[in-house]
C-alpha cells in the first residue's frame, strides 16, 4: 500500500466511514450524499470542512487505490464502505482510536476514551493508552504522543496517517481564537516532520545494520 500521507480530505472521509459503520450502521456502507454531510458535520469535527461532492469522490478514489476504501453496488445509488482493519493490519480498537484522532485532532487518552465511545468501549484510561502506544511503536507509526504544554496535565496524541489539516482564515470576531489554533497547528507540524525525518534515520540504520550482518 501507499505509505505516503493521507489528505486531510482522505483521512476525514476514512475517519468517517469508521464513525458511521458503528454508529449508525443503518445507513452503512455510505452513499455519497451522506459521506459529504458526514464530512462537514459541524459537530464533533475540527477541524470544520466544507468539501464538495466532487472533492469527496476524489478523496474516495485515493483511499479505494489504497484499499482503504471498497465500494458496493445496490440499490439506485453507490455505496461506500471502509477497509481499515485489514488494509491497515489493525485490531478494531485501534481503528476506533485513529478514526476519532482524524474526526476531531489532538487529544489526550482520557478524552479519547470518551469521544470514541460510540465506535469501541474502552474499560478504562489504561487501555487506551495501551492501544495507543502500540500504534507509536510500529515500524511506521500510526500516531505520536505530543510533548506536554505548559499548564498541563496530560500529552496529546496525533495521528499520522494524514497531513496536519491547514487552518482556514475565521472570522474577525475570532481573530484570537483563530490565531492561537494556527500556532497550535504549527507546532504540530513541525514535531510531525521531526518524527517522520527520525523514522527515516531510523530505517537508515537498521538497513545498514542488516546489510552488516548479511557480510559476516
Amino acid at each position: 500500500m501507499d505509505a505516503s500521507p493521507l489528505s486531510p480530505l482522505e483521512a476525514r472521509v476514512l475517519g468517517v466511514l469508521i464513525e458511521k459503520q458503528r454508529s449508525v450502521p443503518d445507513t452503512y456502507p455510505m452513499s455519497l450524499n451522506t459521506l459529504v454531510a458526514g464530512c462537514n458535520q459541524k459537530t464533533s469535527r475540527s477541524p470544520i470542512m466544507s468539501a464538495s461532492e466532487a472533492e469527496v469522490l476524489e478523496g474516495l478514489d485515493a483511499l479505494k487505490h489504497r484499499s482503504l476504501v471498497v465500494e458496493t453496488s445496490g440499490g439506485r445509488v453507490m455505496r461506500y464502505a471502509h477497509n481499515a482493519e485489514r488494509a491497515l493490519g489493525l485490531p478494531s480498537q485501534s481503528v476506533a482510536l485513529l478514526a476519532t484522532l482524524a474526526l476531531r485532532g489532538p487529544q489526550t487518552a482520557a478524552e479519547l476514551r470518551s469521544n470514541s465511545d460510540r465506535l469501541h468501549r474502552f474499560a478504562d484510561v489504561s487501555a487506551v493508552e495501551g492501544f495507543l502506544h502500540e500504534l507509536a511503536e510500529r515500524s511506521s507509526p500510526l500516531v505520536a504522543e505530543l510533548p506536554r504544554s505548559p499548564g498541563t496535565r496530560e500529552t496529546r496524541w496525533i495521528q499520522l496517517l494524514s497531513e496536519p489539516p491547514a487552518r482556514a482564515g475565521a472570522d474577525t470576531a475570532h481573530s484570537a481564537d483563530a490565531a492561537e489554533r494556527n500556532t497550535d497547528m504549527e507546532a504540530i507540524a513541525s514535531q510531525l516532520d521531526a518524527l517522520r525525518e527520525e523514522v527515516e534515520r531510523l530505517k537508515v540504520a537498521v538497513a545498514a545494520l542488516q546489510t552488516a550482518r548479511s557480510r559476516d
